[in-house]
């Protein structure tokens, strides 16, 4: 059994969230405030019966911004499960709920209540002016053959789920700021206690047990020290209370009783320094490391004990207080286990871990809504709803999205260049020109070091992830193959033939080499401090005598002729020095620059146009 769609409509920053979930683990990635708490959040309330009911009795701020519930509305947070019918457990808690062979859905769902919808259907009532406290309520239901895509607020949608249907599934959900140093100390919090509880202890091996208790306390009371404290506290205690509420005091352990010993059990460590010493002594990682082995433990027994009708950890971040091996390791432990896990996280380093077809990608509109899609592999859709990648280029993608560069699923807009010279001089070149910070309108230059494009632009449009990808990149032609009247820093017209472009997909290409044409008049300054630093004298001879002619020269066409000879000694000093390091002395003097070139202008002032 597994969960294998998500529908959520019209709930906090999710108009319209439509995601098939594969078997295994789950990464959901995206951007600060891009709705993963809140997604985790709707999955509880459709299926989480330790989650209070007051949640589902939602307020203004749980309703999406851009819906207006004055008027009817709704609601719907749907999940889909299938491959269930192997299990008998499994099947007897979705069978009511099934919609097509082996496939089952349950629905929360927050419409006008039953009255309201018959006072609007009889015309008793205007379709207007609903309260939302007082005219919504929530329900619970199963199966249906309406979509719940597509269904609307006045349309059925399967029957009647009670919470007491759902009881035998098992929601773990571990919150952001888990306190697990508290959880594990707690008696009736731990998972200790909840592993005990479905361990195979037999009614023998209990009363041994308490048995050792009863005889540990026994012998603990008749201590002499211990006695006489007991009696000198119950005779402070008598004087006290009176006679009328005199009660029986001695000092002893806990109750012999089986719950109580288990209670009392605690995880003890050694570490070949120190021996038994309780968690508390370790630090917050390795204790976070700890709570989520016990839980996983806690899932397999529940499974081996036959007490499992469905289960599902909802973790939020992971990786916290880990190191990168710990973070990868805890990854790779949680993919070898038999159940799902939907984790949301932050980490390059899980997210690089995790294959492509396990992503969720959540991206924002830089307003109020959210939408997500999934990446999986071509032979698994159809090449109009997905990326359309065949499985070499998924494979490619696979290797490419390691953890420096897995950092484009995370950010909101993406741009794409060739390698670490782009890298190192456009960011700083855009912002000291265009007094633009690309990180604080949340950009990420991603070099991708090649040409080929064109795999990655297949992860940009409409169907996939629709945040905007610009890419730049230049033509590697020589001056004599440049067309006329073309400047060496002039953006391309790039067909449809080689990217399928559109509103979130855009090539900017220059016909030159990125070191020609980046040297514009309004960057040899910079360049010309380079090649000092560098110590190539007649270069920085050939520079100086250039500026001071081009400080007297307005002709486009004798500046251009002027700077094609600099271009050229910035290509030859570049491979000289090497390109990436070159580039990076240069952009230590970006400060000096006043112009940038026409392809990299177009495609920053693209990318920021507003949505």
């Amino acid at each position: 059994m597994h969960l294998s769609r998500i529908v959520i409509r019209n709930f906090r920053n999710f108009r319209m969230l439509d995601v098939v979930i594969r078997e295994g683990v789950t990464c959901v990635i995206g951007e600060n405030n891009a709705g993963k708490t809140n997604l985790l959040h709707a999955l509880r309330l459709a299926i989480d019966t330790n989650l209070s009911s007051s949640y589902r009795i939602l307020l203004p701020h749980d309703i999406h911004a851009g819906e207006d519930f004055v008027i009817p509305n709704q609601v719907i947070i749907s999940v889909e499960f299938v491959h269930y019918k192997d299990s008998i457990n499994d099947t007897a808690l979705f069978g009511s709920c099934e919609v097509v062979e082996d496939c089952a859905r349950i629905h929360y769902r927050f419409r006008p209540r039953r009255e309201v919808r018959e006072q609007i259907e009889n015309e008793e009532r205007q379709p207007v002016g609903l309260s939302l406290s007082e005219d919504y309520h929530f329900e619970l239901t199963g199966g249906g053959a309406a979509d719940p895509a597509t269904v609307n607020w006045d349309e059925d949608l399967g029957t009647a789920l009670r919470f007491g249907d759902l009881q035998a599934f098992h929601v773990e959900y571990l919150p952001a700021l888990r306190d697990v140093k508290n959880s594990l100390r707690n008696a009736f919090d731990s998972p200790l206690g909840r592993v005990l509880s479905v361990s195979d202890f037999d009614d023998e091996e209990k009363e041994r047990l308490v048995s050792i208790l009863r005889d540990a306390n026994s012998a603990i009371e008749a201590q002499p020290t211990i006695e006489r404290v007991g009696g000198s506290l119950r005779s402070a205690f008598s004087s006290a209370s009176g006679e009328a509420h005199d009660m029986h005091l001695k000092l002893g352990m806990s109750e012999p009783s089986f719950t109580s010993l288990t209670r009392s059990l605690k995880i003890l460590l050694s570490n070949g320094e120190i021996n038994d010493f309780e968690p508390g002594r370790n630090g917050l990682g390795l204790n976070n490391i700890l709570y989520i082995t016990m839980i996983l433990e806690y899932f397999e027994r529940r499974v081996a004990a036959a007490r499992a009708s469905g289960q599902l950890l909802l973790i939020e971040e992971p990786e916290a207080h880990l190191h990168p091996q710990l973070q990868r390791v805890l990854y790779q432990t949680l993919t070898a286990k038999p159940f799902q896990a939907i984790l949301t996280t932050h980490s390059t380093h899980i997210s690089s871990s995790a294959p492509l077809e396990s992503y969720v990608t959540l991206t924002t509109d830089g307003r109020s809504a959210t939408s997500g899609c999934t990446l999986q592999e071509a032979a698994d859709l159809n090449p109009e709803e997905a990326a359309d990648l065949n499985p070499e280029e998924a494979a490619d993608l696979n290797r490419f999205l390691e953890a420096t560069r897995s950092v484009l699923l995370y950010a909101r807009k993406v741009i794409l260049v060739e390698g670490p010279s782009e890298l190192f001089l456009i960011p700083a070149l855009v912002k000291s020109v265009m007094g633009i910070d690309l990180d604080r309108h949340g950009i990420s230059v991603i070099p991708i070091f090649g040409k080929h494009f064109r795999i990655y632009a297949k992860l940009f449009g409409p169907n996939v992830l629709r945040k905007k990808c610009a890419i730049i990149t230049d033509g590697d032609l020589s001056i004599e193959e440049c067309e006329p009247g073309i400047r060496e820093d002039d953006a391309l017209e790039v067909t449809g033939e080689n990217f399928n472009q559109s509103d979130y997909l855009k090539v900017f290409e220059c016909p030159v080499t990125f070191e020609r044409a980046i040297t514009v008049e309004g960057t040899l300054s910079m360049f010309l401090e380079a090649l000092r630093e560098c110590e190539y004298p007649r270069a920085v001879e050939a520079f100086e005598n250039a500026i001071n002619e081009l400080f007297w020269k307005t002709d486009e066409l004798e500046n251009q002729a002027i700077l094609a000879p600099l271009r050229e000694i910035t290509l030859n000093s570049a491979k000289r020095c090497g390109k990436s390091r070159f580039a990076q002395i240069a952009s230590k003097h970006v400060s000096l620059a006043t112009d940038m070139p026409n392809y990299i202008r177009a495609a920053i002032e693209w990318i920021m146009e507003p949505e």
